[in-house]
């Protein structure tokens, strides 16, 4: 009964977690003396930037020029793409975490070189069903259970993500019909699957219980400056440090073994799998350190992961809810 509870809790501190912002004007924008302090605001792990918009827009419209609006926010001067879950920002970027994490928001000057057009919600709406039908596609091999969701029930699944609204979201669920794996630490333990605590049927269970594929977005920021403390990780400059991969993992289980993070990470960055890698804290045995890749990190929904974890206990706790598990990974490039 306690481990079902942490499971709960697990899938609770996904939906509950939030990262503290303090949002500043962007210098050049500010049309009034003096210039307003910044905006403090709660950020929910699993939403995204524009649906903050209006809380933040009117805190600042007194300050701000006359013109039409094209909102975006940055980083030290990075910008943030605004389709990328909250939390996923933060982890891959802020090595170190930083709280409150100071963002500037934008107007004007929308960099559409950089980031791809935004029309506020409508835009973050679509941008979630999509990954839905792609994680449904992946899991079940079609998107019909998305597709013939009435749209009352759209609405109210949209609704559920927007206002972090698990019960109402759990309820919706058996209507998706989603895949899930079995877990190996609750099938020790005797506990019932996450997905039949969440109201799914015996039938369902059965079906999800046998799905092998899982979507998974894995972001992967390579630096190549060594160091030993997240603390001194540099600073990003460009999206063009971070590499970006929308590929399924392959569940493979075999008789006595148990597929872990590690397994899963191996499986779709090759190059920093068995001998051609090393996880940071681990020692070099044969002194070629310098000539080999290193990850520094693995971070999920804000936790620092062990890469021995039975990888489907992350699966079905820690995905976001548009059935996507997003992986931030920090390594260091091998030194050709």
């Amino acid at each position: 009964m306690a481990a079902a509870n942490e499971e709960e809790a697990a899938v609770k501190y996904v939906w509950e977690g939030a990262i503290p912002l303090q949002i500043h004007l962007h210098k050049s924008e500010v049309a009034s003396h003096p210039a307003p302090p910044p905006a403090l605001v709660l950020a929910p792990r699993i939403g995204y930037l524009p649906l903050l918009v209006p809380l933040i827009k009117p805190y600042f419209k007194d300050s701000l020029p006359p013109g039409e609006d094209s909102i975006w926010f940055d980083y030290k001067g990075f910008p943030l793409k605004w389709y990328m879950p909250t939390g996923v920002l933060f982890d891959l970027i802020c090595a170190e975490p930083e709280r409150p994490w100071n963002l500037t928001i934008h107007f004007r000057g929308y960099p559409s070189n950089v980031l791809i057009p935004c029309e506020g919600e409508d835009s973050v709406k679509w941008n979630f069903v999509n990954s839905l039908k792609e994680a449904a596609y992946i899991i079940n091999g079609n998107c019909k259970n998305v597709m013939n969701m009435s749209q009352s029930d759209q609405e109210d699944l949209w609704t559920s993500v927007l206002n972090g609204d698990l019960d109402a979201y759990t309820r919706l669920l058996p209507k998706l019909k989603m895949g899930n794996i079995e877990d190996e630490f609750s099938r020790k333990e005797g506990l019932p699957s996450p997905i039949s605590q969440q109201g799914g049927t015996e039938t369902d269970v059965a079906v999800q219980v046998k799905t092998a594929r899982i979507p998974v977005r894995l972001y992967v920021r390579s630096v190549n400056k060594d160091f030993e403390n997240l603390e001194d990780a540099p600073e990003i400059d460009t999206w063009d440090e971070i590499s970006y991969l929308n590929r399924p993992v392959e569940f493979l289980r075999e008789e006595g073994k148990c597929f872990t993070l590690r397994d899963a990470i191996e499986s779709l960055l090759p190059e920093y799998s068995g001998g051609r890698a090393q996880t940071s804290g681990e020692e070099e045995a044969d002194g070629s350190q310098e000539t080999r890749g290193e990850i520094k990190m693995v971070r999920i929904q804000g936790i620092e992961m062990k890469l021995e974890i039975p990888f489907s206990w992350v699966v079905n706790n820690l995905m976001n809810p548009e059935f996507y598990l997003h992986i931030s990974v920090l390594v260091k490039s091998p030194q050709r």
